[in-house]
Protein backbone atom coordinates (compact mmCIF):
# COMPACT_ATOMS: atom_id res chain seq x y z
CA UNK A 1 0.00 0.00 0.00
CA UNK A 2 2.67 2.84 0.77
CA UNK A 3 4.67 1.66 -2.49
CA UNK A 4 1.80 2.27 -4.33
CA UNK A 5 1.00 5.57 -2.93
CA UNK A 6 4.42 6.57 -3.33
CA UNK A 7 4.83 5.48 -7.05
CA UNK A 8 1.43 7.47 -7.45
CA UNK A 9 3.07 10.70 -6.00
CA UNK A 10 6.03 10.38 -7.80
CA UNK A 11 3.98 9.97 -11.24
CA UNK A 12 1.72 13.04 -10.25
CA UNK A 13 5.16 15.15 -9.45
CA UNK A 14 6.89 14.32 -12.87
CA UNK A 15 3.67 14.83 -14.82
CA UNK A 16 3.26 18.06 -13.08
CA UNK A 17 6.99 19.31 -14.17
CA UNK A 18 6.41 18.43 -17.24
CA UNK A 19 3.26 19.83 -17.80
CA UNK A 20 4.78 22.89 -16.04
CA UNK A 21 7.99 22.93 -18.42
CA UNK A 22 10.22 22.82 -15.43
CA UNK A 23 13.57 24.28 -16.51
CA UNK A 24 15.72 21.53 -14.81
CA UNK A 25 13.78 19.07 -17.70
CA UNK A 26 13.66 21.55 -20.66
CA UNK A 27 16.73 23.92 -20.03
CA UNK A 28 18.02 24.87 -23.52
CA UNK A 29 21.68 25.26 -22.14
CA UNK A 30 22.19 22.41 -20.21
CA UNK A 31 24.22 19.97 -22.35
CA UNK A 32 27.63 22.12 -21.42
CA UNK A 33 31.17 21.06 -21.72
CA UNK A 34 32.07 20.14 -17.99
CA UNK A 35 35.07 22.48 -17.35
CA UNK A 36 37.88 19.64 -16.70
CA UNK A 37 37.43 19.29 -20.49
CA UNK A 38 38.23 22.02 -21.76
CA UNK A 39 41.86 23.70 -22.55
CA UNK A 40 43.19 25.83 -21.12
CA UNK A 41 42.85 28.64 -24.25
CA UNK A 42 39.22 28.99 -23.26
CA UNK A 43 39.70 30.32 -19.98
CA UNK A 44 40.72 34.11 -19.18
CA UNK A 45 44.25 34.42 -17.79
CA UNK A 46 43.81 36.29 -14.41
CA UNK A 47 44.23 39.67 -13.55
CA UNK A 48 45.91 39.50 -10.35
CA UNK A 49 48.82 38.40 -11.94
CA UNK A 50 49.38 42.05 -13.80
CA UNK A 51 50.90 44.26 -11.93
CA UNK A 52 51.87 48.12 -13.30
CA UNK A 53 54.86 48.74 -14.98
CA UNK A 54 57.12 51.06 -13.25
CA UNK A 55 56.90 55.08 -14.43
CA UNK A 56 60.77 55.46 -14.63
CA UNK A 57 60.41 53.03 -17.29
CA UNK A 58 58.48 55.30 -19.36
CA UNK A 59 61.19 58.29 -19.13
CA UNK A 60 64.49 58.86 -20.75
CA UNK A 61 66.94 57.78 -17.97
CA UNK A 62 70.11 58.98 -19.44
CA UNK A 63 69.54 61.50 -22.19
CA UNK A 64 73.65 62.28 -22.21
CA UNK A 65 75.32 64.95 -23.87
CA UNK A 66 72.95 67.93 -25.78
CA UNK A 67 73.51 66.85 -29.79
CA UNK A 68 72.80 70.02 -31.89
CA UNK A 69 70.22 70.10 -34.86
CA UNK A 70 68.13 71.95 -37.18
CA UNK A 71 65.79 73.96 -34.74
CA UNK A 72 68.97 74.73 -31.91
CA UNK A 73 69.85 78.38 -31.35
CA UNK A 74 73.19 78.90 -29.97
CA UNK A 75 75.37 81.54 -28.23
CA UNK A 76 78.52 82.58 -29.40
CA UNK A 77 80.78 84.33 -28.27
CA UNK A 78 83.62 85.04 -30.84
CA UNK A 79 86.18 87.53 -31.21
CA UNK A 80 86.98 89.18 -34.54
CA UNK A 81 83.92 87.49 -36.09
CA UNK A 82 81.28 88.74 -33.63
CA UNK A 83 82.25 90.31 -31.37
CA UNK A 84 85.50 92.95 -30.37
CA UNK A 85 87.77 91.98 -27.42
CA UNK A 86 87.16 95.72 -25.91
CA UNK A 87 83.20 95.29 -26.05
CA UNK A 88 80.64 94.17 -23.28
CA UNK A 89 79.78 91.02 -23.81
CA UNK A 90 76.25 90.50 -25.19
CA UNK A 91 73.49 88.74 -22.63
CA UNK A 92 70.98 86.56 -24.22
CA UNK A 93 67.81 86.38 -22.02
CA UNK A 94 65.61 82.95 -22.27
CA UNK A 95 62.51 83.70 -23.11
CA UNK A 96 61.33 80.00 -21.46
CA UNK A 97 60.07 80.21 -17.58
CA UNK A 98 61.16 76.30 -17.37
CA UNK A 99 64.47 76.76 -19.41
CA UNK A 100 67.91 75.35 -17.31
CA UNK A 101 69.94 78.70 -17.45
CA UNK A 102 68.14 81.81 -17.78
CA UNK A 103 70.57 83.69 -19.74
CA UNK A 104 73.46 82.81 -22.06
CA UNK A 105 76.50 84.78 -23.12
CA UNK A 106 76.76 85.67 -26.74
CA UNK A 107 75.01 86.48 -30.07
CA UNK A 108 71.96 84.24 -31.05
CA UNK A 109 73.41 82.07 -33.80
CA UNK A 110 70.86 79.39 -35.09
CA UNK A 111 70.87 75.97 -36.43
CA UNK A 112 70.41 76.13 -40.29
CA UNK A 113 67.81 72.92 -41.38
CA UNK A 114 71.08 71.54 -43.46
CA UNK A 115 72.75 71.59 -39.54
CA UNK A 116 74.82 74.18 -40.49
CA UNK A 117 75.74 77.59 -39.05
CA UNK A 118 76.66 80.80 -40.72
CA UNK A 119 79.18 83.01 -39.59
CA UNK A 120 80.72 86.10 -40.90
CA UNK A 121 84.25 85.38 -42.37
CA UNK A 122 83.86 81.40 -41.99
CA UNK A 123 82.72 78.66 -44.13
CA UNK A 124 79.40 77.34 -42.91
CA UNK A 125 80.15 74.74 -40.17
CA UNK A 126 78.60 71.87 -40.07
CA UNK A 127 77.18 71.04 -36.08
CA UNK A 128 74.56 68.28 -36.80
CA UNK A 129 75.18 65.99 -34.49
CA UNK A 130 77.76 68.11 -32.23
CA UNK A 131 78.08 68.79 -28.56
CA UNK A 132 78.46 72.18 -27.55
CA UNK A 133 82.36 71.54 -26.86
CA UNK A 134 82.85 69.90 -30.64
CA UNK A 135 80.92 72.91 -31.68
CA UNK A 136 83.17 75.31 -30.36
CA UNK A 137 86.23 72.98 -31.58
CA UNK A 138 85.37 73.75 -35.08
CA UNK A 139 84.62 77.39 -34.76
CA UNK A 140 88.04 77.66 -33.38
CA UNK A 141 89.82 75.43 -36.17
CA UNK A 142 88.40 77.72 -38.81
CA UNK A 143 89.01 80.95 -37.10
CA UNK A 144 93.09 79.82 -36.27
CA UNK A 145 93.97 77.16 -38.90
CA UNK A 146 91.95 77.69 -41.86
CA UNK A 147 91.29 81.76 -41.99
CA UNK A 148 94.11 82.33 -39.83
CA UNK A 149 92.01 85.14 -37.99
CA UNK A 150 93.17 85.00 -34.45
CA UNK A 151 96.65 83.38 -33.63
CA UNK A 152 96.46 80.46 -31.53
CA UNK A 153 96.10 80.55 -28.06
CA UNK A 154 94.48 84.20 -28.10
CA UNK A 155 91.41 83.04 -29.32
CA UNK A 156 87.83 83.64 -27.57
CA UNK A 157 84.75 81.58 -28.36
CA UNK A 158 82.17 80.66 -25.93
CA UNK A 159 79.24 78.35 -27.08
CA UNK A 160 76.19 77.61 -25.40
CA UNK A 161 72.78 76.89 -25.79
CA UNK A 162 70.55 79.71 -25.63
CA UNK A 163 67.08 77.91 -26.84
CA UNK A 164 66.67 74.62 -27.66
CA UNK A 165 64.65 73.01 -30.38
CA UNK A 166 61.12 71.86 -29.81
CA UNK A 167 58.92 68.65 -30.91
CA UNK A 168 55.46 69.38 -31.30
CA UNK A 169 54.07 66.24 -29.94
CA UNK A 170 50.01 66.01 -29.90
CA UNK A 171 48.34 63.63 -26.93
CA UNK A 172 44.66 62.57 -27.21
CA UNK A 173 43.21 61.12 -23.75
CA UNK A 174 39.99 59.62 -23.64
CA UNK A 175 40.29 58.41 -20.21
CA UNK A 176 37.95 60.51 -17.35
CA UNK A 177 38.51 59.44 -14.14
CA UNK A 178 35.08 60.76 -12.92
CA UNK A 179 33.50 57.80 -14.25
CA UNK A 180 29.68 58.21 -12.50
CA UNK A 181 29.10 54.95 -10.56
CA UNK A 182 27.28 51.73 -11.92
CA UNK A 183 25.48 49.75 -8.59
CA UNK A 184 24.10 46.70 -9.24
CA UNK A 185 22.46 45.22 -5.70
CA UNK A 186 25.36 44.96 -3.67
CA UNK A 187 27.79 45.16 -6.39
CA UNK A 188 29.41 48.51 -7.49
CA UNK A 189 32.09 49.53 -9.91
CA UNK A 190 33.52 52.46 -11.26
CA UNK A 191 32.85 52.08 -15.17
CA UNK A 192 30.44 53.31 -16.61
CA UNK A 193 27.89 51.90 -19.42
CA UNK A 194 28.39 53.60 -22.80
CA UNK A 195 32.35 54.36 -21.93
CA UNK A 196 33.43 57.39 -20.15
CA UNK A 197 35.24 59.12 -23.72
CA UNK A 198 36.67 62.99 -22.26
CA UNK A 199 37.86 63.68 -25.76
CA UNK A 200 40.35 66.04 -24.47
CA UNK A 201 43.88 66.57 -26.58
CA UNK A 202 47.00 68.85 -25.63
CA UNK A 203 49.90 70.05 -27.89
CA UNK A 204 53.22 70.17 -26.34
CA UNK A 205 56.40 71.47 -27.45
CA UNK A 206 58.93 69.03 -25.81
CA UNK A 207 62.86 69.95 -25.79
CA UNK A 208 65.40 67.00 -26.25
CA UNK A 209 65.87 64.74 -23.51
CA UNK A 210 62.76 65.62 -22.14
CA UNK A 211 60.45 64.55 -25.03
CA UNK A 212 59.84 60.94 -23.30
CA UNK A 213 56.00 59.32 -22.54
CA UNK A 214 56.33 60.04 -18.77
CA UNK A 215 56.67 63.50 -19.50
CA UNK A 216 54.00 63.29 -21.95
CA UNK A 217 51.30 61.90 -19.58
CA UNK A 218 52.41 64.49 -16.75
CA UNK A 219 51.85 67.49 -18.54
CA UNK A 220 48.08 66.05 -19.59
CA UNK A 221 46.73 64.95 -16.40
CA UNK A 222 49.02 61.99 -15.68
CA UNK A 223 48.80 58.54 -15.72
CA UNK A 224 45.83 57.09 -17.59
CA UNK A 225 42.98 57.00 -15.87
CA UNK A 226 40.93 53.52 -14.03
CA UNK A 227 38.79 53.70 -17.38
CA UNK A 228 41.64 53.38 -19.88
CA UNK A 229 43.02 50.47 -21.86
CA UNK A 230 46.47 48.54 -20.20
CA UNK A 231 48.30 50.32 -22.89
CA UNK A 232 49.46 53.68 -24.63
CA UNK A 233 49.57 54.01 -28.69
CA UNK A 234 52.22 56.08 -30.42
CA UNK A 235 51.47 56.91 -33.52
CA UNK A 236 54.99 58.10 -35.75
CA UNK A 237 54.38 61.66 -37.81
CA UNK A 238 56.77 59.44 -40.24
CA UNK A 239 54.22 57.50 -42.08
CA UNK A 240 55.20 54.79 -44.34
CA UNK A 241 52.66 54.09 -46.51
CA UNK A 242 54.36 50.62 -47.83
CA UNK A 243 54.08 49.52 -43.73
CA UNK A 244 51.06 50.74 -42.09
CA UNK A 245 51.88 49.51 -39.00
CA UNK A 246 55.50 50.41 -38.84
CA UNK A 247 54.78 54.04 -37.38
CA UNK A 248 52.80 52.22 -34.55
CA UNK A 249 54.12 51.65 -30.77
CA UNK A 250 51.76 50.19 -28.13
CA UNK A 251 53.39 50.81 -24.80
CA UNK A 252 51.86 48.20 -21.85
CA UNK A 253 50.66 50.06 -18.80
CA UNK A 254 50.34 46.74 -16.82
CA UNK A 255 52.11 43.47 -17.35
CA UNK A 256 53.50 40.24 -15.64
CA UNK A 257 56.49 40.38 -13.68
CA UNK A 258 58.07 37.69 -15.10
CA UNK A 259 57.58 38.40 -18.69
CA UNK A 260 60.01 40.82 -20.11
CA UNK A 261 58.34 44.20 -21.50
CA UNK A 262 58.00 44.70 -25.17
CA UNK A 263 58.74 47.68 -25.82
CA UNK A 264 62.24 50.14 -25.54
CA UNK A 265 63.78 53.44 -24.27
CA UNK A 266 63.75 54.23 -28.05
CA UNK A 267 59.67 53.47 -28.49
CA UNK A 268 58.84 55.67 -25.43
CA UNK A 269 60.82 58.76 -26.90
CA UNK A 270 58.81 60.77 -28.77
CA UNK A 271 59.80 63.08 -32.15
CA UNK A 272 58.43 66.46 -33.91
CA UNK A 273 54.67 65.06 -35.18
CA UNK A 274 54.26 62.13 -32.84
CA UNK A 275 50.66 61.35 -31.26
CA UNK A 276 50.43 59.79 -28.16
CA UNK A 277 46.44 58.04 -27.67
CA UNK A 278 45.04 56.86 -24.53
CA UNK A 279 42.17 54.99 -25.41
CA UNK A 280 39.29 54.72 -23.40
CA UNK A 281 38.40 51.12 -22.13
CA UNK A 282 34.80 50.04 -23.46
CA UNK A 283 32.46 48.94 -21.34
CA UNK A 284 32.97 45.23 -20.41
CA UNK A 285 29.94 43.89 -18.99
CA UNK A 286 28.69 40.15 -17.99
CA UNK A 287 24.81 39.12 -18.39
CA UNK A 288 23.09 36.44 -16.32
CA UNK A 289 19.69 34.59 -16.80
CA UNK A 290 17.94 31.28 -15.55
CA UNK A 291 17.41 31.55 -11.44
CA UNK A 292 19.75 34.59 -11.42
CA UNK A 293 17.95 38.15 -11.97
CA UNK A 294 18.29 39.31 -15.44
CA UNK A 295 21.01 41.88 -15.29
CA UNK A 296 23.73 43.46 -17.13
CA UNK A 297 26.86 43.87 -14.81
CA UNK A 298 30.17 45.25 -15.45
CA UNK A 299 33.45 43.44 -15.24
CA UNK A 300 36.18 44.39 -12.92
CA UNK A 301 38.97 46.17 -14.69
CA UNK A 302 42.23 44.88 -12.40
CA UNK A 303 40.81 42.06 -10.34
CA UNK A 304 39.33 38.39 -11.51
CA UNK A 305 35.33 38.31 -10.99
CA UNK A 306 34.96 33.93 -10.75
CA UNK A 307 31.51 32.53 -10.96
CA UNK A 308 30.81 32.19 -7.24
CA UNK A 309 31.39 36.11 -7.66
CA UNK A 310 29.03 36.66 -10.81
CA UNK A 311 26.05 34.96 -8.77
CA UNK A 312 26.67 37.01 -5.51
CA UNK A 313 26.75 40.21 -7.41
CA UNK A 314 23.16 40.07 -8.47
CA UNK A 315 22.40 38.13 -5.15
CA UNK A 316 21.72 34.95 -6.39
CA UNK A 317 21.37 31.89 -3.88
CA UNK A 318 24.52 30.75 -2.49
CA UNK A 319 24.57 27.96 0.34
CA UNK A 320 21.67 29.29 1.97
CA UNK A 321 18.89 26.28 1.66
CA UNK A 322 19.51 22.60 3.24
CA UNK A 323 17.66 20.51 5.66
CA UNK A 324 15.79 22.47 8.20
CA UNK A 325 16.36 20.48 11.27
CA UNK A 326 13.67 21.67 14.34
CA UNK A 327 14.53 21.47 17.97
CA UNK A 328 14.50 18.43 19.55
CA UNK A 329 12.07 16.96 22.43
CA UNK A 330 12.29 14.36 24.56
CA UNK A 331 8.57 12.96 23.22
CA UNK A 332 8.64 14.21 19.57
CA UNK A 333 11.64 14.99 16.55
CA UNK A 334 10.29 17.08 13.51
CA UNK A 335 12.15 17.09 10.52
CA UNK A 336 11.10 19.15 7.63
CA UNK A 337 12.75 18.78 4.22
CA UNK A 338 14.48 22.06 2.99
CA UNK A 339 15.28 23.29 -0.34
CA UNK A 340 18.76 22.40 -1.87
CA UNK A 341 20.42 25.19 -3.84
CA UNK A 342 20.44 24.92 -7.07
CA UNK A 343 24.36 24.54 -8.42
CA UNK A 344 24.22 23.64 -12.20
CA UNK A 345 25.37 26.88 -13.83
CA UNK A 346 26.22 27.33 -17.28
CA UNK A 347 28.34 30.13 -18.67
CA UNK A 348 27.91 30.69 -22.46
CA UNK A 349 31.04 32.00 -23.68
CA UNK A 350 31.73 33.26 -26.93
CA UNK A 351 35.14 32.85 -28.79
CA UNK A 352 37.60 35.23 -30.65
CA UNK A 353 36.15 33.22 -34.09
CA UNK A 354 32.91 34.40 -33.65
CA UNK A 355 31.42 31.46 -31.94
CA UNK A 356 30.23 30.27 -28.40
CA UNK A 357 30.52 27.44 -26.56
CA UNK A 358 28.54 26.81 -23.14
CA UNK A 359 31.12 25.92 -20.08
CA UNK A 360 28.99 23.81 -17.68
CA UNK A 361 30.02 24.65 -14.15
CA UNK A 362 29.26 22.48 -10.97
CA UNK A 363 28.62 25.10 -8.16
CA UNK A 364 28.89 22.92 -5.24
CA UNK A 365 32.55 21.94 -6.98
CA UNK A 366 33.21 25.43 -7.32
CA UNK A 367 33.58 26.18 -3.33
CA UNK A 368 36.16 23.55 -3.23
CA UNK A 369 38.08 23.73 -6.83
CA UNK A 370 39.25 26.94 -8.22
CA UNK A 371 39.85 25.63 -11.77
CA UNK A 372 35.71 25.00 -11.49
CA UNK A 373 35.13 28.66 -10.26
CA UNK A 374 36.15 29.64 -13.95
CA UNK A 375 36.84 33.60 -14.30
CA UNK A 376 34.41 35.44 -16.00
CA UNK A 377 35.10 37.00 -18.96
CA UNK A 378 33.75 39.92 -20.80
CA UNK A 379 30.66 39.28 -22.97
CA UNK A 380 29.83 35.87 -21.12
CA UNK A 381 26.31 34.74 -19.92
CA UNK A 382 25.57 32.96 -16.78
CA UNK A 383 22.65 30.90 -16.29
CA UNK A 384 21.95 28.67 -13.42
CA UNK A 385 19.25 26.32 -13.17
CA UNK A 386 18.55 23.47 -11.17
CA UNK A 387 19.20 19.65 -11.84
CA UNK A 388 16.32 17.33 -12.14
CA UNK A 389 16.92 16.33 -8.50
CA UNK A 390 17.10 19.54 -7.37
CA UNK A 391 13.79 20.64 -8.99
CA UNK A 392 11.88 17.30 -7.71
CA UNK A 393 13.05 17.91 -4.30
CA UNK A 394 11.64 21.64 -4.61
CA UNK A 395 8.35 20.49 -6.07
CA UNK A 396 7.42 18.26 -3.15
CA UNK A 397 8.60 21.02 -0.53
CA UNK A 398 6.92 24.01 -2.16
CA UNK A 399 3.81 22.01 -4.05
CA UNK A 400 2.61 18.69 -1.54
CA UNK A 401 4.29 20.59 1.60
CA UNK A 402 5.31 16.96 2.65
CA UNK A 403 7.29 16.55 6.24
CA UNK A 404 8.00 13.44 8.31
CA UNK A 405 6.54 12.91 11.65
CA UNK A 406 7.96 10.39 13.49
CA UNK A 407 6.10 9.77 17.57
CA UNK A 408 6.77 7.88 19.95
CA UNK A 409 3.09 7.60 21.64
CA UNK A 410 2.50 5.60 24.50
CA UNK A 411 0.32 2.61 23.39
CA UNK A 412 0.44 3.62 19.64
CA UNK A 413 3.45 3.55 17.11
CA UNK A 414 2.99 5.25 13.93
CA UNK A 415 5.49 4.54 10.97
CA UNK A 416 7.39 7.33 8.29
CA UNK A 417 3.87 7.16 6.49
CA UNK A 418 1.92 8.02 9.98
CA UNK A 419 -0.14 5.15 9.53
CA UNK A 420 -0.36 2.89 12.48
CA UNK A 421 1.16 0.31 12.84
CA UNK A 422 -1.40 -1.74 15.80
CA UNK A 423 -4.20 -3.23 13.72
Amino acid sequence: MIRTLLSRVLTLVFAACGAGGCAAFTNPVSEGIPVRRLPDQVFAEPKSELKDVPLNLLRINDPGDYKLDKGDVLGVLADEILTKENQPVPIQFSQNPNALKPAVQGVPVPVQDDGTILLPLLDPINVKGKTLIEARNLIVDQMVNKKQIVVKGKERVLVDLLQPRRYRVLVVREDNGNAPLVSAGNYASTVSFGGGRKGAAYSLLMEPGRNDLLQALTQTGGPPGFDAKHEIVIRRGKYDPADPLKGFVRVPTRARPDQPLTFTEADITLEDGDTVNIEARDTEVFYTAGLLPASIIPVPRDRDLRVIEAIAAVRGPLINGGFNQNQFTATSVNVGVGNPNPSLVTVIRRLPNGQQIPIRVDLNVAFRDLRENIIIQPGDTVVLQERPGEALTRYFTQTFRLGTTVRVVTGDRFNSTGVSSNP
